[in-house]
């Protein structure tokens, strides 16, 4: 099968799937569905709002909204109440002296998150978390994170609500415009976690993960900074037909990066990294066995995309891993377990998965 990207179409604006029984039941028996004292709903009922800009004073997609006056302590002591149900199982006791200074909402994009800051009184020390509307897809796409991939995420559901957790880090444009070439970083540690990201994303068929929907995590070592880059955009887990669009290298937003890990990486050390994260993917997957086919069996059952993708997608996953296996899912949560089986039987052969070209053109 060629790996050439296939002509872009017309793309629609991805439905929202509403949190079906079975995957509340999940959510019930790992503590994920709370009762929260703040919904999405009455966060909805503002009652004005102002544009707000970023630093440098250039406008953004977000306003800050404001609250009758009569409802504002309520509101403001219910929300640091959500707070520390994400942080501290709801222990108030350890929050007294927080402080809710801004709420902002933005209508781009599918979820149309609240974002709220949260303020330490004695230091000025700011946090940040998001009420968004509670939808499937977003929430397989972060337990899909939280189970697979090395970084761990706190979010909590509530019928229709959907609250997360900031996720911090360096936005990939940014990080692509300003920091790519830095000499304090390493560029086979910058190329090495791109393709393990680009492979993190394609197993779990994590969708959009363009360079605004992620973010770039540098840490100081003694020996130059280390890199992780975080999904932070779980809206297209699992929707999307075309195969490429769950390779990020694919997208022309991402297209520096890409370039950036052919001049700094042989092919045959690509493949080294990307089955590096196969192994790790699976060896995170064998110690949360239980739950992640509990988290599969739901995601098998609900509907997450049109039957049209699911048919596109399994027939090219098939050709890609040389596996017929593929063509008898007839949802997305089937074919995710089946790329997991697929990394699984590769391993255990010693049969090569097909390399990923890091040098072609770029999907959008």
């Amino acid at each position: 099968m060629s790996d050439k990207p296939p002509v872009a179409r017309t793309q629609q604006k991805k439905p929202s799937y509403p949190i079906s029984d079975v995957l509340r039941a999940y959510l019930h028996r790992y503590r994920r569905e709370r009762a929260l004292p703040v919904t999405y709903a009455r966060l909805r009922s503002f009652a004005d709002s102002i544009p707000m800009n970023d630093a440098v004073g250039k406008p953004t997609l977000w306003e800050t909204v404001f609250y009758n006056r009569l409802d504002m302590e309520s509101l403001h002591n219910d929300l640091k109440r959500v707070y520390a149900l994400i942080r501290v199982d709801g222990d108030l006791s350890v929050m007294k002296h927080l402080y809710i200074d801004r709420i902002d909402f933005c209508a781009f994009g599918n979820s149309a998150p609240f974002r709220i800051r949260i303020v330490n009184s004695y230091n000025e020390n700011p946090d940040y978390f998001y009420v968004k509307r509670g939808d499937s897809s977003r929430v397989y796409g972060l337990e899909l994170e939280h189970l697979l991939s090395p970084n761990r995420l706190n979010y909590l559901t509530c019928g229709n609500t959907l609250v997360e957790e900031h996720i911090a880090g360096i936005p990939g444009n940014i990080f692509a415009d300003r920091w790519l070439e830095n000499p304090e970083l390493k560029p086979v540690r910058v190329a090495k976690e791109l393709v393990k990201f680009n492979e993190r994303c394609f197993v779990r068929l994590l969708g959009d993960m363009r360079s605004y929907n992620f973010v770039v995590v540098v840490t100081p070592d003694f020996e130059g900074a280390q890199i992780r880059i975080r999904a932070m955009d779980f809206d297209q887990q699992s929707y999307e037909g075309r195969m490429n669009l769950y390779r990020p290298q694919f997208f022309k937003d991402n297209q520096k990066l890409a370039l950036f890990c052919t001049r700094h990486l042989r092919r045959e050390t690509a493949q080294q990294y990307q089955r590096e994260e196969q192994v790790l993917i699976l060896q995170r997957a064998a110690i949360i066995e239980d739950r992640l086919a509990m988290m599969l069996a739901a995601m098998s059952v609900d509907e997450l995309a049109p039957a049209d993708h699911i048919r596109e997608l399994r027939e090219s996953l098939a050709g890609h891993y040389r596996r017929n296996d593929y063509l008898r899912c007839e949802s997305m949560g089937e074919l995710v377990r089946e790329n997991l089986r697929s990394i699984r039987l590769n391993l255990d052969s010693s049969v090569p998965v097909p390399p990923q070209r890091l040098d072609q053109e770029s999907e959008r």
